[in-house]
């Protein structure tokens, strides 16, 4: 299709697609007003409240690449006359702007976008010119899920813009299920409309749902076993050793071999990679970082294991005291990081120390790697600490982030009074 057609008539082309799509939604279930995600931003003090309110955008952590996952939801926006789509792609650069610089992915749920909520054909035209190859560059994933005719045929009428290598990172996701396959399921955060469209898709199939998947009871971890267990598992079964295995075997070969390396800590590397190394891990054998020829892999290996603990390094019981730093008074953050800090048991103490000593050494060659206690604070605040239940929301990164930069930065400050005697350091 030609991108000569004028954008009044691609206006109406769209509209045609998605009064469609609407019937057919009719047709299944009368639909129901859009949700609003319990976790939309609240803080009237946000620079995009008007539009960040609406829970449009989200953010949950890292996937099971290690890279960033943005989420957007068509079925939080607003109809067009409540919602400024200038803000909206304002707001979209000012969230991404703090994560471009690392490999990142997006899941777009495309249900719930309707002709009262749609923005103009020429905003997505100039939306995708906004986007320039600072935002693509690193984009490694876009994850389409519940597309429809309008999609695609949008997609058609954009491929002109489009580059073949950008055009080869898009899936297309019928079924939520399927999202299994690329990334942690259970970490998303997924608006109720869209689950309950996915149901009523699953159910209109001929022969009815596809059967569910039997999730087989999990299997008693391995003695050997390093990954998704819990720091006193790992020391019982490793002869009492303070710093897993795992952690001081990463930082060595960074130290060693990647204090300069530019964007340390903000490259992904192939999934089938990391499965095999943790594969390893957990069988007890040995792992080679210097056979792989990239540091990113044990960067990448390192942020993975932090992030699967059962339970973060900063337990789940300080995770509001966390969130409540941006309450506290500039002057006071440090002694108030120092007091929470503190009050871990001597076990996690001695391995968030071990930690963050390191990243404070890596924050030492931010003239060369880029990895300034602020970039380091966006890469490793999520793995750290997370809410008991669900992820961490977009509104708590900002503490999240602010918290864990002032560790690396005012690192001898705020461990420098705890010494135990089993301490040890990279």
């Amino acid at each position: 299709m030609s991108m000569m057609i004028s954008d009044n008539e691609l206006d109406e082309l769209a509209e045609i697609e998605l009064q469609k799509d609407e019937e057919e939604e009719e047709q299944r279930e009368a639909s129901s007003p859009p949700s609003t995600l319990s976790d939309a931003v609240t803080d009237t003090s946000h620079p995009y409240y008007d539009v960040a309110r609406h829970g449009i955008l989200q953010v949950t952590g890292d996937d099971n690449y290690g890279r960033k996952l943005i989420i957007f939801s068509s079925c939080c926006m607003p109809p067009s006359h409540q919602l400024n789509h200038h803000r909206l792609l304002e707001y979209l650069k000012f969230t991404l702007d703090q994560y471009v610089e690392s490999d990142y992915s997006v899941v777009y749920f495309h249900y719930g976008l309707r002709s009262t909520n749609k923005p103009s054909m020429r905003w997505l035209r100039d939306a995708y010119k906004e986007f320039d190859r600072k935002y693509k560059k690193n984009l490694k994933a876009l994850y389409v899920v519940h597309p429809t005719n309008f999609i695609k045929i949008m997609w058609n009428i954009f491929k002109p813009l489009i580059s073949h290598k950008f055009g080869k990172k898009l899936t297309y996701v019928n079924y939520l299920a399927e999202l299994r396959d690329h990334l942690d399921y259970d970490q998303l955060i997924i608006p109720p409309d869209v689950k309950r469209h996915d149901e009523k898709l699953r159910a209109s199939q001929k022969g009815g749902p596809p059967p569910s998947v039997k999730v087989p009871p999990p299997r008693p971890p391995l003695p050997t076993q390093q990954f998704g267990v819990s720091l006193q598992y790992v020391r019982d079964k490793n002869n009492g050793v303070r710093i897993p295995p795992v952690m001081t075997q990463t930082v060595f070969f960074i130290k060693e071999k990647g204090l300069q390396t530019e964007g340390i800590f903000r490259r992904s590397v192939r999934v089938q990679l990391i499965k095999d190394i943790k594969k390893l891990y957990n069988l007890g054998k040995p792992v080679d970082y210097q056979q792989y020829g990239d540091v990113h892999v044990p960067a990448v290996i390192l942020k993975t294991f932090l992030r699967e603990l059962p339970e973060p390094l900063f337990t789940f019981a300080l995770y509001d005291r966390i969130l409540d730093i941006t309450r506290v008074e500039s002057s006071l953050r440090v002694s108030t990081c120092k007091r929470i800090v503190e009050s871990l048991a001597e076990h996690n103490y001695i391995v968030l120390k071990y930690l963050v000593c390191f990243l404070n050494m890596v924050s030492q060659h931010s003239i060369e790697n880029k990895m300034s206690p602020s970039n380091l604070a966006c890469v490793f605040g999520v793995n750290l600490a997370r809410p008991p239940q669900g992820t961490v929301s977009l509104r708590a990164l900002t503490p999240l982030n602010i918290f864990t930069e002032l560790l690396v930065e005012h690192y001898a400050t705020i461990f420098g009074c705890r010494c135990p005697d089993a301490q040890v350091l990279p």
